[in-house]
């Protein structure tokens, strides 16, 4: 009878191994003590909107020069509104469009000189024979 012939399921090797990873996991759930302490956060650490309440008052706005420098508000943030934001994007976005344009008619006049070159040194061959 050949080796293997006649046998269902996994090898006995690997029965083995299966047991001794069955056996490992139930060891290591036992010894494992369940730790249910709760670790202290120190509000100091986190930043005040986290922890206390608030009401916002007005949209965020851009800040002043003057401002930036009295207000202390305006000068960790700046102030910067999403009305600003999204200005900024899309004058970025307009941008790259833009550029993109500019090269792209760069390479197609670039293309068609080197089509004209390519031909005329295509005719000066013609005409040489």
């Amino acid at each position: 009878m050949p080796a293997g012939a006649g046998r269902r399921g996994l090898p006995q090797g690997r029965h083995l191994c299966w047991l001794l990873c069955a056996f490992t996991l139930r060891l290591c759930q036992a010894e494992a003590p369940v730790r249910e302490e709760k670790l202290s956060v120190s509000t100091s650490d986190l930043p005040c909107w986290l922890v206390e309440e608030f009401v916002v008052a007005e949209e965020c706005a851009p800040c002043s020069n003057f401002q930036a420098k009295t207000t202390p508000e305006c000068g960790s943030t700046g102030c910067r509104s999403a009305l600003m934001e999204q200005h900024l994007f899309w004058k970025f976005e307009g941008t790259v469009i833009g550029v993109a344009l500019v090269f792209a008619c760069l390479v197609i006049v670039r293309q068609r000189q080197l089509d004209r070159k390519a031909l005329e040194k295509v005719r000066k061959q013609i005409e040489s024979i």
